[in-house]
């Protein structure tokens, strides 16, 4: 027997250390491309006209956790990501794929080959030009509806999902009548590239009265609400709305908290954070991502000053923050609800090398330690004999429900 936080080598923690992929969504120059340089801090095309992502960018970003080496006595060093005044940010991997125009499902702009990036995305966040400065093909305009952008983004992927449905259905809907086929598993399987479930193909033909023994004779109608309700449940959207410091930005974003009351959206000044993480680097000032505040250094300049003092006033004190890292740290805890589980020793809270407290995986809703040890390596999983709850040190199962921030040693009969 032998406790897993100990014993997992580097290149077994770093395959499942980035657990998830956020894809960054948009019209072209709604800004995604600076919300990814803001986030990653990696050199990106950055342009004000239309499709200045050819490529899709990806990158590691991070999001927020509490950590708990206070409550224990110690001062961890994580092997990925970084501590900061008692807030582990904990690494998520991000892609910015090319800005998405009406039609983009049927190949227009630069069509789907760019939607096909975003197969293995966990959730989406829609970027958002709330400014109304360009138009739905993100040309400069003045005074346009970011309500339009709100709905045409999530239909085009709809369509897009219906699209790889429809592909063959005739053909394929007859076989599984024919051959009295599993309609769930059949299903999975086509669609097994957006990961769609069973229990979701199941979920979603419930809740829209389907014949399952019969789906030749589902309608077209049938076929786009069945498209939608893959798309919910595997590519959440949540929206950044961006430029939330140009004029007018501010009363465009509660005109649409208030015409779309069931969407999360977060004001975001993307070329803030991104002008605030930057001025961090370079010595100017103190400030940690996302936070509501910083504090200029001597170093800078007076015309350095007044710019920081610009987004201080305008974005910080207006809103709370500049949101780019509070849209990815709700993306991930409130809209995915994933919690955080930190690997730890009732007897020692650090690795074969001394690192204490060394890792944080990111783990989905309702996990449990069985869960848990899989997640770090299957034959953890597959030789698990008991976990502990190190704060209480009570011993727990397998199917043991794992809270947010909870610290978990794997007991293994592996070797």
């Amino acid at each position: 027997m032998f406790m897993v936080f100990l014993c997992l080598n580097n290149s077994a923690h770093k395959s499942g250390s980035i657990i998830m992929l956020i894809g960054l969504v948009g019209k072209p120059s709604s800004g995604k491309s600076t919300f990814m340089k803001a986030a990653t801090m990696m050199d990106v095309a950055i342009a004000n006209y239309p499709f200045t992502t050819i490529k899709p960018n990806t990158g590691v970003g991070y999001v927020r956790v509490k950590c708990v080496d206070r409550e224990l006595g110690v001062q961890c060093n994580p092997r990925v990501g970084y501590c900061k005044n008692g807030t582990r940010y904990v690494p998520v991997s991000l892609i910015d794929v090319a800005g998405l125009v009406p039609g983009a499902h049927e190949g227009k702009g630069l069509g789907n080959q760019f939607l096909n990036d975003l197969n293995q995305a966990d959730v989406l966040i829609h970027v958002l030009d709330v400014s109304g400065t360009t138009n739905e093909k993100g040309e400069a305009a003045a005074g346009y509806d970011p309500a339009n952008d709100v709905r045409f983004l999530e239909n085009e992927i709809d369509l897009w999902y219906l699209s790889v449905l429809r592909k063959g259905w005739e053909k394929f809907s007859r076989q599984i009548q024919q051959n009295k086929a599993d309609i769930e598993e059949s299903l999975a399987k086509q669609l097994s590239a957006f990961k769609v479930t069973q229990e979701m193909v199941k979920d979603a033909i419930g809740n829209l009265n389907l014949d399952r023994e019969k789906p030749a004779g589902w309608s077209g109608e049938d076929m786009k609400k069945l498209a939608a309700e893959f798309r919910r449940k595997t590519k959440p959207i949540i929206f950044a709305c961006n430029k939330i410091d140009v004029p007018g930005a501010g009363e465009n974003f509660e005109r649409l908290k208030k015409q779309f009351p069931e969407l999360m959206m977060i004001p975001c000044s993307a070329d803030s954070e991104a002008a605030l993480r930057q001025a961090a680097e370079k010595g100017l000032i103190e400030y940690l991502p996302g936070e509501k505040d910083f504090t200029i250094k001597s170093g800078a300049n007076e015309r350095q000053k007044a710019a920081l003092e610009f987004i201080r006033k305008n974005v910080l004190k207006k809103f709370g923050s500049a949101g780019v890292q509070e849209t990815l740290d709700k993306a991930v805890f409130e809209f995915l609800k994933y919690v955080a589980i930190f690997p730890g020793g009732v007897s020692k809270l650090s690795d074969s090398k001394g690192n204490i407290l060394p890792d944080c995986f990111l783990l989905p809703p309702n996990s449990t330690a069985l869960d848990f040890a899989n997640k770090i390596h299957t034959d953890l999983g597959k030789h698990f004999l008991y976990a502990i709850d190190v704060r209480t040190k009570k011993r727990i199962g397998a199917e043991h429900p794992l809270k947010n921030r909870d610290v978990i040693e794997i007991v293994s009969a592996a070797k």
